[in-house]
């Protein structure tokens, strides 16, 4: 709050001298504080300091499950595992692997590989891992438009690199027979190698049949 002071003006005849009065100051009592006040300051300052922290919870975590083996929808020879994926499968992996996303990003006079060639695929683990794995497929399809006797029209042989223990690698086997005819890869065969290869990893060589 601001006090302001109003000033006034008295017309005298005589100038009158105003006394001054000296005004003493009166020493001012010392407030005084009860015990129970005090003891009451104390005890909420005490309890302040004597806060306790809440103990934490303790958090339990489960370990995370198993996973599945042998994999679901593979077939088993010995050590080695294999499966046909679908087309979808085939999708979902490539979305996941660089590898497979390159191969199948290859194009043959401006076509996708696979969409130029007849192509087949087949998914690969083995309990102990391997060196390099050698993939053997035939190419079949009918003889003629008119002859629907089936024939072989080539081989295929891939070859990739190593694999750990339980590894799941898809490998992919491209013909190179007119995705038209609509040929199919099948008779697949996949050996798991220990030995270090002579040969060049990863490389494909189709061989057109002589029947």
């Amino acid at each position: 709050m601001v006090l302001t002071a109003a000033q006034s003006n008295a017309a005298t005849s005589k100038a009158t001298p105003t006394p001054t009065a000296k005004t003493t100051a009166k020493p001012s009592a010392k407030p005084t504080v009860s015990p129970k006040a005090t003891a009451k300051a104390t005890t909420k300052a005490t309890k302040k300091a004597t806060v306790k922290k809440k103990p934490r919870k303790k958090v339990t975590v489960s370990p995370s499950p198993k996973a599945i083996w042998p994999p679901v929808g593979f077939k088993a020879n010995g050590e080695v595992f294999a499966k046909i994926p679908t087309a979808k499968e085939l999708v979902g992996t490539a979305s996941n692997s660089k590898v497979l996303t390159a191969q199948l990003a290859q194009q043959v006079d401006g076509v996708a590989i696979c969409e130029k060639y007849s192509c087949g695929a087949v998914q690969v683990a083995s309990l102990n891992g391997c060196t390099w794995w050698e993939v053997n497929a035939k190419l079949i399809g009918q003889t003629s438009a008119t002859d629907k006797t089936l024939k072989t029209f080539g081989s295929i042989r891939t070859l990739v690199g190593p694999t750990t223990d339980k590894q799941i690698t898809t490998i992919l086997l491209i013909s190179q027979e007119p995705l038209e005819l609509r040929h199919v890869v099948t008779n697949i065969s996949a050996i798991c190698h220990h030995d270090p290869s002579t040969e060049n990893i990863p490389s494909t060589t189709y061989k057109t049949a002589t029947n």
